[in-house]
C-alpha cells in the first residue's frame, strides 16, 4: 500500500480508529455459501488490518466482534461464533503477542450464555499480552453502548448511594471513567464496512466526536490497503468539536456569488444533472 501510505500525512495519523467489521454474511450469500463460511473468511482481513495499523503506527485498534443484540440471530450462527473465538484466540493468540499487540476485551462478560471456554481465552490473552505496547487492540464482545452507558450510570447510582459520591459533582467524566475500558482514548476514525451506515449502537459515548467513514467494501474483502484509504478521507476533513472555521475563498467572486438562483428562477435538469 506504499501509494497510499505517500497520499497520508504521517502527522495527523488517527491516535484510535473503531471498525464495524460488517458484511460476512452477505458476502457468503452472494457466493451461496452459509453465513459462517462469511465469519471465517473475515479472519485473514482482520489480521490484515493489525499488521496495517502496525505499519501505519496506529496507536489503538477496535473492533467489532460479538454484540449484545447477535444472541438473537440463529443459534447455530451464535454457536459458530462463540467456538470460532476460542479457536482464533487459540490460533492468534502467539502471533498478536509477538508483533508487540496487547489484547484487551470491553463488554458484558458477566453474561451467563457466554461459554467459560471462551472467557477463559479471553483472559489467557489478556494477560500473555499485557506489557506490549505496539498496538493495543480492543475486542467489543457482547458489546453494547447503552448497556455501557446503562452499567456506568448505575455504578454513579450505587456509590451516591452508599454516600461514596456526590450526587452534585456528577458530570462527563464521572461517566467516562467508569466506562469500559477509561484509560482508552476516544476514537478518531470509525469505519463501517458493507455500505450500511448506522452506528449500531457501537462505542455511542465514546465516538461522540468521532469522524465516521461508510465503505462498500464488505468485510472479508477490506485489508489495510482500504484501512489507509479510509485514513485518507479522514485526514481530508476538518475536526471543528462543535466549533466553526471560515472559509477561505481564492476567489474574492465566490463571496459575492449566490448560494441559490434568484427569486422565480426555476433551476434546470439534463442529463448532467442540476444546471441553475
Amino acid at each position: 500500500m506504499s501509494d497510499l501510505l505517500a497520499l497520508l500525512d504521517p502527522d495527523r495519523i488517527p491516535v484510535h480508529v473503531a471498525i464495524i467489521m460488517d458484511g460476512n454474511g452477505r458476502w457468503a450469500n452472494a457466493r451461496g455459501l452459509h453465513r459462517t463460511v462469511g465469519h471465517a473468511r473475515g479472519e485473514p482481513a482482520l489480521f490484515d488490518v493489525v499488521h496495517g495499523a502496525l505499519e501505519l503506527g496506529i496507536e489503538w485498534l477496535t473492533v467489532y466482534t460479538f454484540s449484545t443484540e447477535n444472541w438473537g440471530r440463529d443459534p447455530d450462527e451464535v454457536a459458530f461464533l462463540m467456538e470460532f473465538n476460542v479457536d482464533l484466540l487459540e490460533r492468534r493468540r502467539d502471533e498478536l503477542d509477538e508483533l508487540g499487540v496487547r489484547v484487551i476485551f470491553i463488554g458484558d462478560h458477566d453474561d451467563v450464555r457466554i461459554p467459560p471456554a471462551v472467557l477463559d481465552r479471553m483472559r489467557i490473552a489478556e494477560e500473555q499480552t499485557a506489557g506490549n505496547t505496539k498496538l493495543n487492540m480492543v475486542y467489543a464482545f457482547n458489546y453494547g453502548g447503552r448497556v455501557e452507558i446503562a452499567a456506568a450510570a448505575r455504578r454513579i447510582a450505587e456509590e451516591a448511594a452508599a454516600g461514596t459520591l456526590d450526587p452534585a459533582e456528577v458530570d462527563e467524566h464521572s461517566v467516562a471513567e467508569r466506562l469500559y475500558l477509561p484509560e482508552m482514548p476516544d476514537p478518531d476514525l470509525v469505519i463501517r464496512t458493507s455500505g450500511e451506515q448506522r452506528t449500531s449502537n457501537y462505542l455511542l459515548w465514546e465516538a461522540a466526536y468521532a469522524e465516521y467513514v461508510f465503505t462498500p467494501i464488505l468485510w472479508p474483502d477490506f485489508d489495510r490497503r482500504e484501512l489507509a484509504r479510509c485514513i485518507a478521507e479522514y485526514q481530508d476533513r476538518d475536526r471543528r468539536y462543535g466549533g466553526a472555521i471560515d472559509g477561505i475563498f481564492d476567489d474574492p467572486d465566490e463571496l459575492a456569488r449566490p448560494l441559490l438562483p434568484p427569486q422565480g428562477e426555476v433551476p434546470t435538469k439534463d442529463a448532467e444533472g442540476v444546471k441553475s
